[in-house]
């Protein structure tokens, strides 16, 4: 399966309700690495790198509206899976 690394900018209400925490269990439990992190303007970045077909999910659980908080949209950017990252952390 193809590797591939998913950008995602999460933007609603989802600094200071768990959403980065939640992101972090489902890629966890997706295998996925990389990060969640909170933006100054309130939007979290979600980086995601593993399989697309699992990448692919991830994406559709953050637009799913079963997170914490509110997710009004999300702008996703795929790319090819770049330098290894080890495990999935909040920042």
């Amino acid at each position: 399966m193809a590797e591939a690394r998913l950008t995602a900018w999460v933007h609603g209400h989802v600094q200071g309700v768990g959403f980065r925490w939640w992101t972090r269990s489902r890629a966890l439990e997706l295998g996925l690495t990389g990060y969640a992190a909170n933006k100054p303007d309130g939007r979290v970045q979600v980086v995601a790198q593993g399989p697309r077909a699992d990448c692919a999910t991830l994406l559709a659980l953050l637009e799913g509206g079963t997170t914490p908080g509110r997710v009004d949209t999300v702008v996703a950017d795929w790319g090819e899976a770049g330098d290894t990252i080890v495990g999935f952390s909040e920042r």
